[in-house]
Order: C-alpha cells, then sequence, then structure tokens
C-alpha cells in the first residue's frame, strides 16, 4: 500500500495493488453530512484520476459503514453536493466502485452502497431503509433501485417495513455480492482485484430492469395494500413509498428519481413526519439525565426475580432475553414451577414461529433458575427486581425480609406502578440502591421502561438503571416520584373522562371509536374489559353501586373473561354493543340527573385527550418528568399513543395551545388547569421547545 495521505479533516486516501482506498472517518456513526458528502465527491474525483488505481473501495472506520443521513438537514436548505451528486460520480466511474460494508448500513448509508457497482459485507453487517420509522422514504434513489436488484415485491418489504436484514439474507435476496470472511478491507481490495481481471462489466442498478412490468406491479402494489391494511392505517409515509415504488416501474430511472424526490419532499414537510421525528429525538433525548458527571452504572450479572405471576415471569423473560442469568423465586406453593412453565411454553412458541432458534430459546431457559427461597435467591444477586402484588403492607414487608438477605452493593428494585417508592425504601438500610423498575405489561413485549429516581436513590444506581434499560432493548425513562409516575398519571384522565362523558350521552362503542380513529389500538371501555373491570380500582368489599363500574362489577360483568362488561362477547371473545350496559349506563345517568346529548368524534377526542396534555404538563412542572418529549415518549412506547401525532405534547403543540387552554377552562375550570400550559398558551410558547 503507499503511504496513505488526507483528503479532508475526516477521510483519507491511498492506493493497495491497484485498488483506491478511499476511507471516511466521522464518528461516531459516519452519517452522510455536508462534510462527509464532501470528503466523498473530492476523494472519488482523486480516484478516478489516479493513474495507479483501476478499481476503488469505500470503507468506513470506526464501527460502522455510513449508518444513514444527518436528519438535523432535514427541513434545512441542502448544502452541496447532494447524494445524488456523488452517487453520480460513483455511477460513472471507469473503475469499479465496490462498497465495504460493516456494522450498519442504513437509510442513505444503503442508498450509497446501492449507487456502487459491487457490495461486499462482513457477516455480522446489517442493511436496511428505515426511513418510513420516520415517516419519511429513501430519497436518493432507494426506491428506484431497490426494485431492480431485488424485484418489487422484496423492495415492498424492506421499504415499507423498514426492518434491516442481515448480509445472509441479503446476499440470498442479491442486495449485495459477497460476504468477507475475515478482515473486510483486504477482502474487499481482493474482489475489485478479481472482478478486474475478470473483465467484469461496470454493473449499474439504474440500468437494470425491474422484475415486474406496469400491470403486474400495480396488482402486486394492491395485495400488499390489502395485506397490510391495518399496519398502514394512520401513517402517510407508506401509501407514498407504494407510489415511489411504482414509479420504478413505469418511468425511466431518471423520471423515477425525480418523482421520489418529489414525493420525499412531501413528506419532510407533513405533519406526521414531523411527528414521528419528533419521537426519534424523544427516544433519544431521554437518555440524558441529570446526573453528576463521571459517574458509571454499576456492575449486573445476575438477577433475582421476585414474584412468579404474569408480571414477574414477563420480566424474568426480558432479562433471559438479554443473556442474564435469572432466579425466579415464589413463596406460594408451585407459583414458581408455573411461572418456567409459561416462559418455557413463550419461547418454544417463539422457536416455532422463526423468531428464535430452538437453540437459542434453549439457551435462554438455560439461564432460569427457580425456587420458594427467598435467601436462595437474593443473596448471589446483584440486582433483585420486586414484582408482586401492588399492596404498601406486602411491598414493605418484603423489602425487609430482601434487605437482610441481599448482598452489600446489590440494587433492590420495585415493579409498583403506582406506589410511593420512597415509603418502600424507607424500611431498608440501603434506600440509596433502591430504584424503581416499572416494566409495562406484557414486560417482555411493551418497550416502555420507567426509571422510577427515589428522594435518596444515587446516581450510580440511577445510571444502571437507565444502562440496563437500553441492554434490554428497552425506552428507558427517568421519572421521579408521585403516584403513577410518568405514563399511568398522564393517562388516567383520559379514563376518568371517558366515565364521566359516558353519562351524557355517548356510548361505549361511540367513545372507543372516536378513540380508535385518532389512532389508539384501544379505546378506554375496550381496555377495561380486557384487562378486567374486577382488577381497575374495585374494591369488592365495599362496593355499593356509586359508579357504573361498581353496578358492573356487582352484576359479575367483569369484562371479557366473564363474556361481558362495557361490551358482550361472545365464545371468541369477539365484542359486541351490550344493550346491558348501555342500560346500566343510561339509569346511572337518569338517577344522578345528568343532562343528554349527542358528541361527535372531535368533541369526544377533546373530552378525553385535552385534560392528557394537561397532565402532561403538570409532570414536568412538577419535574416528575425531564421534559415535554419524556411524556410523549412514554405514552407512546407504554399506551401505544398514535405515533403519527408525536404523543400528547407534540400533539398539544400542532393543535395550538391557546386553543386547548379556553377549552379546559370551561371543561375542568380555571383552577385546574396547569399554570405550565397556561403560561405558555399566553406567551406563544411550546410544551416541546
Amino acid at each position: 500500500m503507499n503511504e496513505m495521505s488526507r483528503v479532508t479533516a475526516i477521510s483519507t486516501y491511498a492506493v493497495a495493488d491497484g485498488i483506491a482506498i478511499l476511507t471516511i472517518d466521522s464518528p461516531p456513526v459516519n452519517a452522510l453530512g455536508h462534510a462527509v458528502r464532501v470528503a466523498l465527491e473530492a476523494g472519488l474525483r482523486r480516484a478516478v484520476a489516479d493513474a495507479d488505481a483501476h478499481g476503488i473501495v469505500i470503507h468506513c472506520a470506526g464501527r460502522t459503514f455510513f449508518a444513514g443521513a444527518d436528519i438535523s438537514e432535514f427541513g434545512k436548505p441542502l448544502q452541496q453536493p447532494d447524494l445524488n451528486a456523488v452517487f453520480d460520480l460513483i455511477e460513472a466511474s471507469t473503475k469499479p466502485v465496490v462498497a465495504a460494508i460493516h456494522g450498519t448500513a442504513l437509510g442513505g448509508g444503503m442508498e450509497l452502497a446501492l449507487a456502487c457497482h459491487y457490495r461486499v459485507a462482513t457477516s455480522s453487517a446489517k442493511l436496511g431503509l428505515p426511513e418510513v420509522s420516520l415517516g419519511l422514504l429513501p430519497g436518493a434513489g432507494g426506491t428506484q433501485r431497490v426494485p431492480r436488484l431485488v424485484g418489487i415485491e422484496k423492495a415492498l418489504t424492506l421499504i415499507v417495513g423498514g426492518r434491516p436484514i442481515g448480509a445472509t439474507k441479503a446476499l440470498a435476496d442479491g442486495l449485495i455480492d459477497r460476504i468477507v470472511e475475515g478482515d473486510l478491507l483486504p477482502g474487499a481490495i481482493l474482489y475489485a482485484q478479481q472482478l478486474i481481471a475478470r473483465g467484469e462489466p461496470l454493473r449499474r442498478v439504474r440500468d437494470l430492469a425491474v422484475d415486474l412490468d406496469a400491470t403486474a406491479t400495480r396488482e402486486a402494489l394492491e395485495r400488499f395494500r390489502a395485506t397490510h391494511k391495518r399496519d398502514l392505517q394512520g401513517f402517510k409515509a407508506p401509501g407514498l413509498i407504494l407510489q415511489a415504488i411504482e414509479a420504478a416501474a413505469t418511468l425511466t430511472f431518471d423520471e423515477g428519481l425525480a418523482r421520489e424526490w418529489a414525493l420525499f419532499e412531501e413528506l419532510v414537510d407533513s405533519q406526521e413526519s414531523i411527528a414521528q421525528r419528533h419521537l426519534f429525538f424523544a427516544e433519544r433525548t431521554a437518555g440524558k439525565i441529570p446526573i453528576e458527571r463521571g459517574v458509571q452504572p454499576l456492575t449486573v450479572e445476575r438477577v433475582a426475580v421476585i414474584g412468579a405471576g404474569t408480571m414477574g415471569t414477563g420480566i424474568a423473560m426480558v432479562f433471559l432475553n438479554a443473556g442474564y442469568p435469572v432466579f425466579l423465586v415464589d413463596k406460594a406453593g408451585d407459583a414458581a414451577e408455573r411461572g418456567a412453565a409459561r416462559i418455557h411454553k413463550t419461547f418454544g412458541d417463539l422457536a416455532d414461529k422463526g423468531r428464535i432458534s430452538p437453540e437459542e430459546g434453549m439457551r435462554r431457559v438455560g439461564l432460569l433458575r427457580i425456587g420458594s427461597s427467598l435467601e436462595d435467591a437474593v443473596s448471589g444477586a446483584d440486582l433483585v427486581v420486586e414484582a408482586i402484588f401492588e399492596s404498601m403492607a406486602l411491598k414493605q414487608a418484603i423489602f425487609k425480609e430482601i434487605d437482610a438477605v441481599a448482598k452489600a452493593g446489590a440494587i433492590l428494585a420495585s415493579n409498583t406502578s403506582f406506589l410511593d417508592l420512597d415509603e418502600i425504601a424507607a424500611v431498608t438500610a440501603r434506600p440509596d440502591q433502591v430504584i424503581g423498575l416499572h416494566f409495562f405489561a406484557p414486560a417482555n413485549i411493551m418497550r416502555l421502561l420507567e426509571v422510577v429516581r427515589g428522594a435518596r436513590t444515587s446516581d450510580a444506581v440511577i445510571a444502571t438503571g437507565m444502562s440496563l434499560g437500553r441492554r434490554l432493548g428497552k425506552v428507558a425513562v427517568l421519572s421521579g416520584v408521585c403516584d403513577g409516575f410518568i405514563a399511568n398519571r398522564v393517562m388516567k384522565p383520559r379514563m376518568e373522562a371517558a366515565e364521566a362523558l359516558v353519562l351524557e350521552g355517548p356510548t361505549p362503542s361511540e367513545i372507543d371509536r372516536a378513540m380508535n380513529r385518532y389512532g389508539f389500538a384501544m379505546g378506554p371501555f375496550q381496555m377495561f374489559d380486557l384487562v378486567g373491570l374486577d382488577v381497575i380500582g374495585w374494591d369488592r368489599d365495599n362496593s355499593a353501586g356509586r359508579t357504573v363500574q361498581e353496578v358492573l362489577c356487582e352484576m359479575g360483568r367483569w369484562g371479557q373473561k366473564k363474556n361481558g362488561g362495557y361490551y358482550d362477547y361472545d365464545e371468541q371473545r369477539r365484542a359486541a354493543p351490550s344493550p346491558v350496559a348501555e342500560q346500566v349506563i343510561r339509569e346511572f345517568a337518569a338517577r344522578a340527573n345528568v343532562p343528554q346529548q349527542a358528541f361527535d368524534d372531535a368533541q369526544i377526542v377533546e373530552r378525553l385527550l385535552y385534560p392528557v396534555v394537561n397532565e402532561g404538563a403538570k409532570v414536568v412542572e412538577e419535574g416528575i418528568a425531564l421534559r415535554a418529549s419524556d411524556v410523549d415518549i412514554a405514552l407512546a412506547t407504554g399506551y401505544g399513543w398514535p405515533v403519527w401525532t408525536g404523543g400528547p405534547m407534540c400533539w398539544a403543540d400542532r393543535i395550538g395551545l391557546p386553543r386547548i387552554v379556553d377549552s379546559l377552562d370551561a371543561m375542568i375550570g380555571p383552577d385546574s388547569v396547569s399554570p405550565l400550559l397556561r403560561r405558555l398558551a399566553a406567551e406563544g410558547g411550546r410544551l416541546t421547545s
């Protein structure tokens, strides 16, 4: 190799055995921002002009190939060269250009690789076009080149689905040309030399034909729309991606590029994409927490989970999935055995569906121990997670026992949903090592993890909780101590508003329908019936028909499990409006002298969701949530708040805070409106600023 020289501050150039090597080093992920594009352009021009270079390898230093575009540039005037200008240089090269891929080639990074004549990758590399998750489409030829390389139907799955694929599948599908075993760069150089020796053509993806004609493409698109109708509902980007892919089959390449860019610009300015990008940044911002500089997470190698009920077994699976040895303990009879059986079945089902290999399922199961002795489970654990019944007395009693047998330095965590963590910590001799780890049910599926900081929880323990969340594949959001923490507290007003509104005229199905049309998978009454009316705050010993819920519970209408709650259910648990429940509601309303009136969907949305915005502003004002975006990401990942709205706070900014405050004044009274919300409305401010 000749001496390496610097092209720009973030790129180097060298020639080895007749192959030019252009290396980009722009930490942390070599995002394709302006400086990187300038470096690529300069390096490519030098390589094309270099008489000693007969081929070119584009390579990245650090942990990854180009991981995507620089999202911070979206919505701003684009500085030249843009990606298409760089791609034009690659495709016009008279020397074969090989992309050497490691880590991830995502978004613009994958589009750059597609513009190269050939692509090689390490076996661990992943490739994908995930723009759809930001409410966007690939804007640098991805929707035009992928169909030409892998076909229309595989392109639909890759681009509309947005999930990256591994190198093995990428090779099988034709996205890459070779997997390099061993060192990537020497392998890429060797491959380029072999291409030259064999006289292989400069294969430009843009010149390949799409596998389907225009008619067959449209038929494939219609099948895809029909099959994925529910998944695409509410999102704008998938529909425009389908239009761009159709252009690949019906227009010339350059016309398709122009169509793709027009659709991309439409999405960049759309409310849906703005909302989805807000949540993208919210998820990353949530990890920025106020702790002392230099504090590092503690080491966690072994975990004990106390309580083998539904929640405890779900939490155990979360840790097993991440490779932690787990001791699941429950004092109640054979509860631990039943919990282990559920875990075995879940992993077996995942293997049967092809989600994991049978070997991986067995590996995870092999990390599990069970028993009924608290001391056996806790004494060797670095982290103890309590997941027992939601009772302060019970939790305090179990924490006293845990504190007595846990080793020094062990973190004691509660999965409490509503209870005061400081009261729980107070019964231990180590309140600085007590933390809340509130998983959302089902714990092994839901992404949200609320990391609850007590008054005396140490910074090191907080850092550990947040770090654990990331390792467990969760979205970790830091919360202060209050009733319900962030997500449950902020969503509680929706439940209360629904229970009040149903007395004023709308039926449960009308209220749920308005929430479904807004974008929630379930409305409040559908959720009540699913969870069970008997477990949502019903005290059977003191029940006296004071609310509709109490009356229904006293009638034995506990929801789906009893074939009746707010809805009636058949043997397949299909819901139908219940004349019985509606009669109970109307009779209750009559006794309470509640006036009846009709409400449209927009009015129902206001009544149920404006109070959520108000409560979200309060938790920010009180410091329970660090920022409004934490509220948004918590509700999007914990309660299924529709992501194309950006969460309640982002949505409120779009609706207009003055309008919301005026409605809340009439709805709940001026004294109940968040002072922060009122101040921002008066100043023209935004919750998410």
